[in-house]
């Protein structure tokens, strides 16, 4: 689902972002209903069941790679042509605390993410002499629901975060990637948690991806 905010409030349009064709038909779809496009939030996403890679099938890895990396590709490259006419533009993608840390049980998950990453911040140097403003936004635990919108069930009661950290509510974390958009941010990080796990993973990647491990153990089936 895409959701556009105009002068009016809100209009929702509907599409399947791992559909190209659907994708590309969006931006005139749009703009002929509002007017011109400024900016544009990826923010769709989901996750993968939490199990091991082993364990994880094909149509799985598949799905969580299309919604999640293909999908933001697709909406980028409908839109970026339209934004580039715009006096100024930004693109804000959602990649997650995922994309550089890892996640036991989320491998395929946090790839999709840290190519989310990648891909944001080759698009931010491509455009760096350009009026479009390129941000890449790490989420840390916010409260989404996004386990059962990606029709995932735990074995633990709180999959969305874990023990000893704040879960931010959805208003608190967009307020966040709004107020990075405006600053035209390079990195926005959204939640203690995840500012804090970048600067670890910078010290020592391993003792990150270790910390994590054990907090999200529960999680993955004995």
């Amino acid at each position: 689902m895409l959701t556009t905010a105009s002068q009016g409030g809100f209009a929702k349009y509907t599409a399947n972002i791992a559909d190209r064709a659907a994708v590309e038909a969006l931006p005139d779809l749009i703009q002929s209903d509002l007017g011109p496009v400024d900016g544009i939030v990826n923010n769709a996403g989901i996750i993968q069941p939490f199990v091991r890679l082993n364990d994880l099938d094909y149509p799985t890895i598949e799905r969580v790679i299309n919604v999640n990396l293909l999908g933001t590709l697709f909406v980028t490259k409908a839109f970026l042509p339209h934004l580039l006419r715009r006096p100024e533009a930004h693109i804000a993608n959602i990649s997650s605390m995922g994309g550089f840390v890892p996640v036991p049980g989320q491998t395929i998950y946090g790839a999709a993410k840290a190519a989310v990453k990648l891909m944001t911040e080759g698009l931010a140097s491509e455009l760096l002499h350009t009026k479009v403003g390129v941000s890449v936004v790490f989420p840390g635990a916010v409260a989404t629901n996004i386990t059962a919108n990606s029709g995932v069930t735990f074995r633990a009661a709180n999959p969305e975060g874990s023990k000893g950290v704040k879960v931010l509510s959805p208003d608190k974390a967009a307020g966040i990637i709004v107020d990075g958009i405006e600053r035209k941010a390079y990195r926005i990080f959204v939640g203690k948690d995840s500012a804090l796990m970048d600067k670890i993973y910078r010290l020592n990647p391993a003792i990150a991806a270790r910390a994590i491990a054990s907090k999200m153990s529960a999680l993955l089936p004995a």
